[in-house]
């Protein structure tokens, strides 16, 4: 299923958190994307189907509403990703067995929401049932993670463009019994960007020196003698008085 809210009906969070989405039982939350209103949602599912269809096909709830249906899944087949169109991307599917493909976005015919889907990747017992599905450019990166902890990270542009109807090429080389269990996208734009920032910073604490007020050091030597514990007063030494003598004369 899938439901659409505006972002309003969650302006005032609680302690605890706020209902988003009502569950059915063994049922669980996937996805959260944030629409402008004009884009064009794609769902693929576990067997290799996927269904693209207009947002406005999807109207307006509540917070606890539990949604409409997005596509029609066959028997023992589950949704696994959800991920807004973009006409200069292309869909990158990987499955369990560590096989992955990209493909163009024209492949995927809009669709009325609610229908079984079109093929997204052909699932046999070589490749695996599909894990993941992101929208990619050449610029991006991937990053598989399986179920033992191994990653691998590599670029995108290496992965050709095929057709819907493939079953893709091998992306990461897997121990026996160990299947992929994540898939994450990686922008470097972004993380270079995060780079410059921390090094700009860096440079800058190196080069510029260190400038004290002249009121703050006013202040400091105030501090400085207020914190030094007054001393008593010296009673002043008690003298004795003088005793004039006089000469007398002959």
């Amino acid at each position: 299923t899938i439901k659409k809210t505006a972002l309003t009906a969650y302006s005032n969070p609680r302690k605890g958190g706020i209902i988003g989405i009502t569950l059915e039982k063994d049922d669980e939350l996937i996805e959260v994307q944030r629409i402008d209103g004009n884009a064009e949602l794609l769902l693929a599912t576990r067997a290799g189907k996927a269904i693209r269809f207009k947002e406005s096909q999807v109207r307006d709830m509540g917070r606890g509403a539990k949604g409409v249906r997005g596509i029609n899944l066959g028997k023992k087949d589950s949704l696994i990703a959800m991920e807004i169109a973009k006409q200069e991307q292309t869909i990158l599917t990987v499955t369990q067995e560590g096989f992955g493909k990209r493909t163009p976005f024209k492949e995927y015919r809009l669709q009325s929401r609610g229908g079984k889907g079109i093929i997204n990747i052909k699932v046999t017992g070589k490749n695996g049932e599909a894990v993941g599905m992101k929208t990619v450019s050449d610029k991006d990166e991937l990053m598989l993670i399986t179920e033992k902890g191994m990653i691998v990270r590599s670029p995108v542009k290496d992965i050709r463009s095929t057709g819907r109807s493939t079953q893709g090429v091998r992306l990461m080389k897997l121990d026996k019994g160990d299947k992929i269990a994540s898939v994450a996208k990686i922008i470097p734009d972004d993380e270079a960007a995060e780079e410059e920032k921390i090094k700009e910073a860096e440079s800058l604490v190196k080069k510029e020196p260190l400038v004290v007020k002249k009121e703050e050091v006013v202040l400091l030597k105030e501090e400085t003698k207020a914190e030094k514990p007054k001393e008593a007063p010296k009673s002043p030494e008690k003298t004795a008085p003088k005793k004039k003598t006089t000469r007398r004369k002959k």
